[in-house]
């Protein structure tokens, strides 16, 4: 089956959800943006119909499934518009400003009996693929700890815009940089969480100084009130912990993005190192195992194939290959779920400066 695809937002991200929804056999068939012009450019490129309205493209635009690539606070009508029209959805992270509206979009998902996916790219890079390679065949035993970390610092991605709106965005780092913590819970088997202890930081959200070199335009009169950094430590009902640590802006030697665990059996590590100008063409990407071999300390390399996207292609493939029922899907709507009610908590134990229970 070709599965038809509109896609909602003419950005920069489109080009790496089109080229997954074409490598996994799926068509373009419709651009919906509030921009005609932006839409009707991108369009063109596929062969596809632009639309200025969304509604517009679901009734007319012929398609099976929607992607949608927007500022955080349009996911959830969208998704639900788009679900209760009869489309499945992949959406970009996060999945929604909150928990609660999550909850709305996996409800809508189950009554239209649709495939509601979101873009948790770093599940779908090739370290990713092979780490859990291994956990899945045993080799790394129960994952009891492990340490999730998204830091930049200078990569605050503009001021005034959505990004730093927290009624736009839902936050800053913390619900930005959410991949390491997803990848974390991921490898972890998504383990149910008890309680969250959290601090939030905002000495230079308002610097600068510290802004990255991607992200939006400034916007003069915009608003800029969410944190620059979040530290944090989760315990699950399993008994398991995970610490995890998100910056846009923070004191630290380089940009690092990992997830290192410590498991009963062998420990591991995923990560990528940023060059200086914080682009992925200049990163250093490496996977690693930590076993105990002949009473013997023994690192083992991962070699896996090179993908600067960071797995942004894979993962929109996947949602077209579980749309035809080749794959299982990289992610749930109950994981996604999990993973809002975990950042809600965190969000809620920096404000009141104590533990916070997860129901």
């Amino acid at each position: 089956m070709s599965v038809k695809v509109g896609i909602i937002g003419a950005g920069g991200m489109m080009q790496y959800h089109a080229d997954g929804f074409i490598q996994g056999g799926a068509e373009i068939a419709a651009v919906a943006d509030m921009n005609t012009a932006a839409a009707e450019k991108a369009a063109a490129g596929y062969g596809a119909k632009a639309f200025g309205d969304v509604g517009e493209m679901l009734a007319q635009g012929d398609v099976d499934a929607v992607s949608i690539i927007t500022p955080n606070k349009f996911h959830k009508p969208l998704a639900i518009q788009a679900l209760e029209a009869g489309k499945h959805v992949f959406c970009e992270k996060p999945p929604a400003l909150n928990a609660a509206e999550v909850e709305e979009m996996k409800a809508a998902a189950e009554v239209a009996d649709k495939v509601l996916m979101f873009n948790f790219n770093n599940r779908a890079r090739p370290e990713s693929y092979a780490m859990m390679d291994y956990i899945q065949a045993g080799d790394v035993g129960t994952i009891n700890s492990a340490q999730c970390q998204w830091i930049r610092r200078t990569g605050i991605p503009g001021f005034g815009g959505w990004f730093t709106n927290q009624a736009l965005s839902g936050g800053g780092p913390l619900i930005d940089l959410l991949h390491m913590l997803d990848l974390g819970l991921f490898f972890m088997g998504c383990p149910e969480p008890e309680w969250v202890l959290a601090q939030t930081f905002n000495d230079f959200i308002q610097d600068k100084g510290f802004k990255g070199p991607w992200g939006i335009p400034d916007v003069a009169d915009g608003v800029t009130d969410v944190e620059s950094a979040v530290h944090a430590m989760i315990r699950f009902k399993t008994g398991q912990v995970v610490t995890f640590r998100n910056s846009w802006a923070e004191m630290n030697h380089r940009e690092v993005v990992s997830v290192v665990f410590q498991g009963t059996k062998a420990g591991g590590k995923v990560e990528r190192l940023f060059g200086i100008d914080g682009l992925d063409e200049t990163a250093i990407d490496s996977c690693e195992l930590y076993t105990q071999e002949n009473n013997n300390s023994v690192n083992r390399s991962i070699v896996t194939d090179v993908s600067e996207d960071m797995g942004r292609i894979r993962s929109a493939e996947n949602f077209v290959r579980t749309i035809n029922g080749e794959e299982s899907p990289l992610n749930t709507p109950e994981q996604a779920l999990g993973l809002m009610k975990i950042i809600d908590a965190t969000y809620a134990s920096a404000k009141s400066g104590a533990p916070v229970q997860i129901a």
